[in-house]
């Protein structure tokens, strides 16, 4: 009797608002054969909902928790930095790590997101190429570090 038919792992959540960002980590997880879904929200308040389960996302199958977070720094109506304060500050968030992937390779930005509790911190190259390793690499280093949760149950304290 296999139980894992009705198991799916915990997403991986991409706050993202360049779709040409988010066409490349598709990308990257198909080419990388990555056994997580994929969520993608557009801006801040997007995501805040999501984590929240707030608004359309209210409830668990709307917006499963989840295992890795990989935030855009710079967001509409709410800025990655403010996303990443908020996880840190909830309970119920705070255990998911969040990879900052940004075009920001400014020091202050960088140690703001380190104060504020980022796991890593990954500048976003130009090249295709490039960028897809990074996200790659971004979510094997977080969820290698992740303590992933069954779908359905809440982390512990």
């Amino acid at each position: 009797m296999g139980t894992s038919q009705n198991v799916q792992a915990p997403p991986v959540l991409l706050v993202e608002d360049d779709p040409e960002d988010v066409y490349i980590a598709r990308r990257a997880f198909e080419r990388g054969k990555l056994d997580r879904p994929l969520r993608v929200v557009e801006d801040g308040r997007e995501a805040l909902e999501y984590l929240d389960r707030t608004g359309r996302y209210a409830g668990p199958a709307q917006a499963p928790r989840p295992a890795l977070i990989l935030l855009d720094l710079n967001l509409p109506y709410v800025s990655g930095l403010d996303v990443l304060a908020h996880v840190r500050s909830d309970p119920g968030l705070r255990g998911i790590p969040v990879v900052v992937l940004t075009t920001s390779d400014d020091e202050d930005d960088r140690r703001a997101c380190g104060d504020a509790g980022a796991s890593a911190y990954v500048t976003k190259p130009a090249q295709f190429d490039a960028l897809l390793e990074a996200v790659m690499k971004a979510v094997r280093q977080g969820l290698a570090c992740s303590q992933l949760v069954p779908h359905g149950e809440a982390p512990a304290p």
